[in-house]
């Protein structure tokens, strides 16, 4: 089965929005402020990629 754009475009939003909330809940996990830092920065880093596979999916339909 082959997968349109959108569909690739759809599973790889999908991907990045549970790494961030993963690691929002690594960070609420972690008693050390390092890696609480980490998990922080990574959860961000990925909102920022959805923001832009969003824009992407909005631009195509």
């Amino acid at each position: 089965m082959d997968m349109t754009t959108e569909d690739i475009l759809k599973k790889a939003l999908l991907d990045t929005q549970e790494k961030v909330r993963d690691f929002m809940h690594y960070t609420r996990e972690m008693k050390d402020e390092n890696l609480q830092s980490f998990f922080k920065e990574a959860a961000e880093e990925e909102a920022k990629q959805a923001r832009r596979l969003q824009q992407f999916l909005g631009e195509i339909r």
